[in-house]
């Protein structure tokens, strides 16, 4: 075991292990554990090959309450420490590090068990196949729960004496994960409709709407980021159910005790559905997530209270969260002092020390501070003495302050020194590519929406720190820690920064940030792009092969990014150039569209990507196009004519004709529906040329082409009007690559006359 030998000095740690050289925040946590931890790499899996013993994987992050409960019980405990050291290789993750790692492993534990969450604990054999996971463990057998140290002893048991088992387990999960981390496209029979689907979402979001309390479901209670941002959208499209959900559930969340009524800025979630009891960590992907949201609903609803909760907010990430550099950390703790909340909570003796017997009163009663204290500890639901402030909650009539009175402001201030005096929660000092994509976004558009020009200036401070620190010579870092800028950059970090230069360019008219974006997304399609079944894979051609690889479509915590990637190329697209990012972006929603038909849900980010490719709701686009040569027919009964459908290829593309000449292609295949009473058909395909590429040649149809159908109208056809529809089933293809195969309709109306 390679750890440091104990030392006489009592300051000193007795135990140092290799984390010890790690950037990481969270891993520097367990670096002094006694448990002999490896980092992810080639060194600990060798060791489980070299040895032959299992793996044990426990990932978690820095600001993570249960994560620090289960290293202060099991983590630092020797006797169990012992146990892992002898029968298992321990390897430490930070999710937020590695979100490849954290994404397959989740949902390998979310198979075995029906549930996740962090710190996530999974055993697995020495080659990565996962045969037993869960979350957190208590360090002895609790409350119906295994402990720790008998799970140890009974998997290390397991894979000496009952091999066999394990690794059918670990082969039967892996083969499991791999369809589900590359989701393949659904199959749908109707065609991509924005409208339709955007009622479709917000029908859905109604049906779980909490109109007493705004949000979705019961406790715990997460901000639904991405539902909100869809119902912005929704409000402006004239869906009038849309604002009720809206403008309720951020009233409430800013009342509550989630939000930081003291500093600004929204803690993680809420433990119970009354937004006042929060988990307090404070992430910055949720901040800014939450801070354009607000935003965005004082631009669209004129309501000056959800201005001042965005400006709030972002001035917290400025004063807590920003580096001398112009990147922003990770996130604050929910701990301090080795107790959860501690440096958000007042007893009310602590307030009128600060406020003094003027202030104290008013305050007390504006934030409902009281003797006994409203914060009850979440494991034994006792009162703690201490205050969490809050303006209201549940189902109370008070009502979202548009301006604060000049009292509330001072006691806010001086509580707020009085605060910053205290012991602070750990703080997350790594600057992640991805959530500053975001705060950059979000600060761009609240500067633009809220005339705050130091909003913008703080936004390109964070631009041009990722463009210099984070640039590699063929993309992106994910990580600047203590100094260094590492590991590279998956499909987040090019999505999200894309979307955040893309904010700042509209916000400032300057190009340059533009170009830049467009620079990620060529390497997006390069080296993240799916050519089989469209989208993009979470990591790129060269990053490290896992058991799976990942093609994350559903939104989670953080917005889809592909949903995110899809926004960025439609908007990319409408700038010269585009049409190469315009056809992307409309293969993958087309590809995509039965799913986003199925789990409107998990979908609002790809979603609200369709709005902005498909604005009136028509999806017939892309670098294929099918129009009908007439939209009317006019015949009588027994009139003979020929149909005829206009297929549009752009240039640098084609398709495969109904005969390609190579079994593995896909062929253009062509059907018609028609209640016309007429004889009608066989369609003509048209006369296909030859293309020779890669060393193959094919039959393929390029630039204009017709397809034809012949009518023939029944002599008895009574009097009216008719349709005809052709449907086309295709695979676009350019020099170096090909779109998903998808289908376009056009339909001729036939109109019958005496």
């Amino acid at each position: 075991m390679k750890l440091s030998p104990s030392r006489s000095d009592e300051d000193s740690p007795r135990f140092t292990n290799r984390l010890a050289k790690e950037k990481s925040p969270y891993l520097l946590q367990h670096a002094h554990n006694p448990v002999d931890w490896y980092p992810w790499g080639a060194e600990a899996l060798e060791k489980a090959r070299t040895e032959d013993k299992p793996i044990f994987l426990s990932v978690g992050y820095s600001a993570c309450h249960w994560c620090h409960v289960m290293e202060r019980e099991s983590f630092e405990n020797e006797s169990v420490a012992a146990l892992l050291n002898e029968h298992f290789i321990a390897v430490k993750v930070d999710r937020e590090e590695r979100p490849d790692i954290d994404d397959i492993y989740m949902t390998a534990v979310q198979m075995m068990t029906g549930h996740g969450g962090w710190p996530m604990s999974v055993f697995m054999t020495p080659d990565g196949r996962p045969f037993f996971g869960g979350t957190y463990f208590p360090p002895e057998n609790r409350g119906g729960r295994i402990g720790f140290s008998s799970l140890l002893t009974q998997l290390s048991e397991a894979y000496r004496n009952r091999r066999s088992e394990i690794e059918e387990v670990g082969d039967n999960i892996a083969q499991q994960i791999r369809p589900l981390a590359r989701p393949k496209p659904p199959t749908a029979e109707e065609a991509l409709d924005a409208n339709a689907l955007l009622r479709l979402a917000v029908d859905e979001l109604a049906e779980r709407f909490d109109a007493r309390r705004g949000g979705l479901g019961a406790a715990p209670k997460f901000p639904p980021h991405h539902a909100l941002r869809l119902l912005c959208h929704a409000v402006e499209e004239g869906e009038t159910e849309a604002k009720r959900l809206l403008t309720i559930t951020l009233e409430k969340m800013a009342l509550g005790g989630i939000y930081d009524h003291i500093g600004g800025g929204f803690h993680r979630y809420s433990t119970d559905a009354d937004w006042l009891l929060p988990h307090f960590e404070k992430m910055l992907y949720d901040n800014a997530m939450l801070a354009r949201i607000y935003a965005d609903a004082y631009r669209i609803t004129h309501r000056p209270a959800f201005a001042r909760i965005a400006r709030e907010t972002c001035e917290w990430a400025l004063r807590d969260l920003q580096d001398a550099g112009g990147g922003f950390y990770s996130a604050l703790d929910a701990d301090s002092e080795g107790e959860e909340g501690k440096f958000y909570v007042w007893t009310p003796e602590e307030i009128d020390a600060v406020l003094g017997e003027q202030g104290a009163p008013r305050f007390a009663s504006s934030y409902h501070i009281i003797p006994g204290g409203n914060f009850h500890d979440e494991a034994t639901g006792k009162a703690s003495g201490t205050n969490i402030p809050y303006l209201g909650i549940g189902a109370s009539g008070a009502e979202l302050p548009d301006d604060l009175p000049l009292d509330a402001i001072q006691s806010r201030e001086k509580l707020l020194l009085a605060r910053s005096e205290r012991v602070w929660p750990g703080l997350d000092d790594k600057i992640l590519t991805s959530w500053n994509g975001l705060m950059i976004g979000a600060l761009a558009f609240c500067g633009k929406t809220l005339e705050e020009p130091r909003f913008i200036d703080a936004a390109r401070n964070a631009a041009t720190f990722l463009l210099q620190e984070m640039r590699t010579p063929d993309g992106l870092y994910h990580r600047y820690a203590k100094g260094e800028a590492g590991i590279e950059g998956f499909l987040e970090d090019y999505a999200y920064l894309a979307d955040g230069l893309i904010d700042l360019a509209d916000a400032t008219d300057e190009a340059h940030w533009r170009s830049a974006a467009r620079e990620l997304m060529e390497i997006l399609l390069t080296d993240f792009w799916d050519p089989e079944d469209g989208g993009f894979f979470f990591t790129s051609n060269h990053q490290e092969k896992l058991i799976a690889r990942g093609k994350e479509m559903f939104d989670g915590a953080m917005p889809s990014p592909n949903g995110v990637a899809v926004r960025s190329l439609v908007r990319l697209s409408k700038w010269e150039h585009g049409q190469r990012y315009a056809n992307a972006a409309y293969a993958l929603l087309n590809g995509y569209r039965g799913l986003l038909q199925r789990a409107p849900n998990g979908t609002h980010s790809l979603i609200l990507a369709v709005q902005g490719a498909f604005p009136n709701g028509d999806a017939n686009h892309g670098p294929v196009s099918l129009k009908a040569h007439e939209g009317l027919l006019h015949l009588r009964p027994g009139d003979s004519a020929i149909t005829t459908f206009i297929l549009h290829i752009a240039p640098g593309y084609h398709i495969n004709s109904q005969n390609p000449l190579l079994d593995n292609l896909i062929p253009t295949l062509a059907s018609f529906s028609s209640d016309a009473p007429a004889a009608i058909g066989p369609v003509t395909y048209p006369e296909s040329t030859l293309w020779s590429g890669g060393g193959e040649e094919l039959h393929v149809y390029q630039g204009v082409v017709h397809f034809s159908i012949p009518v023939i109208l029944a002599p008895n056809a009574l009097p009216g009007r008719y349709e005809l529809t052709l449907k086309l089933r295709y695979q676009p293809c350019s020099e170096s690559s090909c779109l998903p195969h998808t289908e376009a309709t056009s339909t001729i109306h036939v109109q019958v006359t005496p």
